[in-house]
């Protein structure tokens, strides 16, 4: 009962501060049976159904994507989130996430019009249908009879979503509306059958959602293909709306709802966003450390070399950052579901509110987890060398598709405002108390800092000071931004953006710490030597990042007295007692791998 009730008080955006337990946090290591058997089969499909066929998905062969959408459709990893009164199989956040985690990694064409259609596609009609409209529409998308797609983008309305132009008209006898208007951008939009359109009503200040079958003697008509830099195997196309006829029971939700919609639908869509990109960083580590072990140079393998050393141990420990803080959240998601259907929510609302409880951590996710991707691409291009900027090798075609997952689901830099915009507007309606957390740091930084010897004996010890610090300079920074700009801190974006670099910091070091403690604590030491050079290794990075932010920021806002006292405040928070040896730990996981010849955590 006493973890039940700890559960309920650590909300999101909350790990900043509060103290969390290692044996609270959720790691991969914690997978089910049920849950590793989901994965194994999602991993064989992967392998038989996509990995072979890369090359007609670069040649953007749009009806393999479709065909293999169907499969996956029979094998029921559409449904894996859809209640089984809706023909889907009912399973929890974590099984989604896995699912879509193993299914992305063959290629992006495919984690796209996957993602497109099981998160934006289906998951408004599933959350926020009627009983008829569940009825009717989901158990089609449940099991890939039809496919969904998501119109909400337009020429004029990207970031601002709510901007649209696309109107609703009711008719005369107050039975329809007629849409017209022209969408952008749509995902799966050459062989979906049923799009969830966004569009305004008369002069109202939010858009709405209406369910809207795709019957092209309708008014639908689509535009050309479009010649994307990757992802070149999913359709995308514009679609246009011309007194498009749509039953009044269509509209999703209520009147001027839409906007709503739309933000809780990204929320889900970015954390699955994050965990669509995790094992295609360990397909593309693995890739890279195998033609490395293999590829000689100067009478050596490359692998032995220390800049290939540390390319390698760099992405493998970027990878296992983001494994950890995706399932992190993923867990607390799910539990806090699980805590309002026992309270009496519809599965609608507890989702819904669940979603919501985190959505600053899936912001979070969504910027790290799709930044680290790229990188990770980035240097398996180098390690190639020349042969990587050939379409020979994979590692072209894994740059480019890891390209998108920068801008879908809100921009990086939407989502980097977002997480500490989200986080403010918590802390004023005393969800997150940051007030008395921030006076304590300023508190602190007018007294005389401690000169005792302090004792780290035990193993992390000094880390998890450090993170306690981190999340100091973070209240220091963010507490007096709003302390001089109120209200008007969102005109100021560049502070928002290295706030928001110092939050995810915290929070990918932070998870990463946890589950390494949290796996020596059941697994021993021993057993857990890479992954602690891993954790150890994230955080030395997460600080150097920390400090730039930081810096740029106090010197950008503050002056004079403030800006030295701050700035001395930075210093003593991003300072070690004892630091890491960075190249002794590349190198040991780095050995690690080569050792497997593959990414093995």
């Amino acid at each position: 009962m006493e973890t039940q009730q700890e559960k309920e008080i650590l909300r999101g955006g909350q790990f900043l501060v509060k103290e969390t337990k290692c044996e609270d946090v959720f790691t991969p290591e914690d997978f089910n049976e049920e849950q590793k058997m989901m994965r194994d089969s999602v991993i064989e499909f992967n392998d038989r159904e996509i990995i072979p066929h890369r090359d007609r998905f670069e040649a953007k062969d749009y009806a393999l994507t479709e065909e293999v959408m169907h499969k996956a459709g029979d094998m029921g990893f559409l449904g894996v989130s859809v209640p089984e009164a809706y023909g889907g199989l009912g399973m929890g956040f974590v099984s989604t996430m896995i699912v879509c985690e193993y299914i992305s990694s063959g290629t992006g064409s495919f984690s796209t019009a996957f993602g497109a259609h099981t998160g934006i596609g289906t998951m408004p009609i599933t959350l926020y249908g009627t009983e008829e409209q569940k009825q009717k529409y989901v158990p089609k998308l449940a099991t890939g009879e039809w496919f969904g797609a998501y119109a909400l983008t337009e020429p004029e309305a990207g970031s601002d979503a709510n901007s649209g132009k696309t109107t609703a008209t009711l008719s005369a006898d107050g039975k329809s509306y007629k849409i017209n208007g022209q969408k952008m951008w749509i995902s799966n939009a050459g062989f979906c059958n049923l799009f969830i359109v966004f569009a305004r009503i008369e002069n109202d200040k939010n858009i709405t959602g209406f369910i809207v079958e795709k019957d092209l003697n309708n008014g639908i008509s689509l535009g050309e293909e479009e010649h994307k830099l990757g992802i070149h195997a999913s359709s995308t196309r514009q679609v246009f709306f011309s007194d498009t006829v749509v039953p009044v029971e269509n509209m999703l939700a209520g009147r001027g709802e839409g906007f709503k919609i739309a933000m809780n639908a990204l929320n889900i869509g970015r954390i699955k966003l994050a965990a669509a990109c995790l094992d295609s960083q360990r397909r593309i580590t693995t890739i890279a450390l195998q033609y490395a072990n293999e590829r000689k140079q100067f009478n050596t393998r490359i692998s032995d070399f220390g800049a290939i050393k540390s390319k390698l141990a760099e992405m493998a420990t970027n990878c296992y950052a983001g494994e950890s803080a995706s399932y992190r959240a993923a867990k607390n998601i799910e539990d806090r579901i699980a805590m309002r259907q026992a309270a009496g929510n519809s599965h609608q609302e507890a989702e819904l509110k669940g979603v919501e409880e985190y959505a600053i951590e899936c912001s979070i996710l969504k910027v790290a987890v799709s930044e680290d991707v790229q990188h990770c691409a980035d240097e398996g291009i180098q390690i190639f060398g020349g042969m990587g900027f050939s379409k020979d090798t994979p590692m072209e075609a894994a740059w480019r598709d890891a390209r998108i997952a920068r801008i879908y689901e809100g921009t990086n830099e939407i989502n980097r405002m977002l997480s500490v915009g989200m986080l403010v507007k918590k802390a004023m309606k005393g969800h997150v108390d940051l007030l008395g957390p921030a006076q304590a740091v300023a508190d602190e930084l007018m007294g005389i800092p401690s000169f005792d010897t302090p004792d780290y004996s035990e193993l992390f010890a000094e880390e998890k000071e450090m993170i306690a610090k981190l999340k100091k300079v973070f209240l220091m920074v963010a507490g007096s931004a709003v302390q001089k700009y109120g209200p008007e801190l969102d005109n100021h974006q560049q502070l928002l953006l290295a706030a928001s670099d110092i939050l995810i910091e915290i929070y990918m070091a932070e998870s990463t710490l946890l589950r390494t403690e949290k796996n020596v604590k059941r697994f021993g030491e021993k057993s857990q030597e890479i992954q602690i050079a891993m954790a150890k290794l994230y955080l030395y990075n997460a600080v150097s990042i920390v400090e730039k932010n930081g810096k740029e920021s106090i010197i950008s806002f503050a002056e004079g007295d403030e800006q030295r006292m701050l700035l001395m405040g930075l210093r003593r928070f991003v300072k070690y007692t004892n630091y890491p040896d960075i190249v002794d730990l590349r190198n040991a996981i780095a050995e690690k791998i080569k050792a497997e010849n593959k990414y093995c955590f």
